[in-house]
């Protein structure tokens, strides 16, 4: 598959002066960093970046690489300097800050994402990422508090790069490259295959873990079931429930602003979809045990999860990276490894089916990306700044990168729930 060319969030370059520091406290003040520090990552980094596919330009004029995908260095200073202080988080903000940039920045974090280990050496993989903080785990006030500050946002921001089905996880598509024109009918093409693997009929008892805007809800009880779905976030329960109202299917859908630990009853069928990353790998078995214990005897659960390569974990376990600390707080997919591992070995539930689909979301976020990037007035009109612009194009790239290059990868999984009890 081919990456799209799209023109940065900004037409040229920002400087950190143009940075809201009440906004963006660590864009706006590079980390202090002594000069023999930075001088030392500067010449690892090089040295690294001659090895690698890329192309490096300097502010200078020097070149770095091997050919390839274009990578401008505009504040080398900067770039180095908030690499050496906060490692890969720091790579990040000097995106955000716009001290680099990349005019097909899907291709560059590719080749990055593939050799993170080698470009990053070992003295420095301590700086990779800091500790993840506390206030992201995965207890209920915690996963309240990080739910809150991705999902509600306004959703006529989410709204400007989503198709008409107002979904926010990996479509299904017939082929590639997809066009815009087609991603709400794949959308439902996804959503049609999970009910079809849940067995959702007339008459079904559907929990919905994960409201996201209604969509799956909707599909479920047009088809004649009862559905309960949870969410955690009071922005997408509102407009799920407008336009669940809206399609005259109020009679059968609840939708509840809960976490999933609180939910109650038993269900014919139980799905998930894009929910699981956001459980800490110590709350996961919680987690699958509360499908185990909401699902009835001989029940399905269907659950889409983006999963990670499984020899990547340790190393993110208790580490927040960029991507945790601006676009998904508490976020952690977990291995195919460690599904299993748990549902072994803290459920009775039996892994029945599981499907790949990560070249699909892939072509889902080039998407987004580009709808959002030919939309960055509009959404300079709902108030967000050119910084964020900024952090939301690196978000979706960097997992378009991580789906292309493989660190990423996302599953459909099928349990089944023995009519034995436990």
């Amino acid at each position: 598959m081919r990456t799209a060319e799209i023109r940065p969030a900004a037409s040229a370059r920002t400087t950190t002066a143009a940075v809201d520091p009440a906004r963006w406290p660590d864009v706006a003040r590079p980390p202090k960093s002594c000069a023999g520090r930075t001088a030392i990552t500067a010449a690892v980094l090089r040295r690294s970046l001659r090895r690698l596919p890329l192309r490096v330009r300097f502010a200078d004029g020097s070149w770095l690489g091997r050919g390839g995908p274009v990578l401008e260095v505009h504040d080398a200073q900067a770039f180095h300097g908030r690499i050496g202080s906060r490692g890969t988080v720091g790579f990040g903000e000097s995106y955000m800050a716009g001290e680099w940039d990349a005019s097909d920045l899907v291709a560059v974090l590719t080749v990055l994402a593939g050799t993170t280990d080698r470009l990053v050496p070992a003295p420095l993989r301590r700086l990779r990422a800091p500790r993840r903080p506390a206030c992201e785990r995965d207890a209920p006030d915690g996963a309240r508090n990080t739910t809150g500050r991705h999902h509600d946002l306004p959703s006529a921001l989410f709204a400007l790069f989503l198709d008409d089905t107002l979904t926010c996880s990996a479509a299904l598509f017939r082929g590639f490259p997809a066009t815009w024109g087609l991603l709400a009918a794949a959308q439902h093409r996804k959503i049609d295959r999970l009910l079809d693997l849940a067995g959702v009929e007339e008459g079904t008892r559907v929990l919905e873990i994960g409201t996201g805007w209604g969509e799956l809800a909707i599909r479920a009880a047009a088809r004649g079931a009862r559905v309960t779905s949870i969410t955690l976030s009071g922005e997408q329960r509102d407009l799920a429930l407008r336009r669940i109202a809206a399609a005259g299917l109020g009679d059968r859908v609840s939708v509840e602003l809960r976490d999933h630990r609180e939910a109650r009853g038993t269900y014919d069928a139980v799905v998930s979809v894009e929910t699981v990353e956001a459980v800490g790998a110590e709350f996961r078995p919680h987690c699958f045990r509360t499908l185990e214990a909401r699902l009835a005897p001989g029940g399905r659960a269907v659950v889409q999860a983006v999963t990670m390569q499984h020899r990547r974990t340790p190393a993110t376990r208790d580490t927040s990276a960029w991507i945790q600390k601006y676009a998904l707080p508490g976020g952690l997919p977990p291995s195919v490894e460690a599904v299993a591992a748990t549902v072994r070995d803290h459920t009775r539930l039996r892994v029945a089916r599981r499907d790949a689909l990560g070249a699909h979301y892939a072509e889902t976020l080039r998407l987004w990306r580009g709808r959002f990037a030919e939309r960055a007035d509009e959404v300079d009109a709902l108030g967000f700044d050119e910084t964020f612009r900024r952090m939301w194009t690196f978000y979706l790239a960097c997992c378009e990168a991580g789906f292309r290059s493989g660190h990423l990868d996302v599953q459909q999984y099928l349990f089944t729930k023995e009519n034995h009890a436990r």
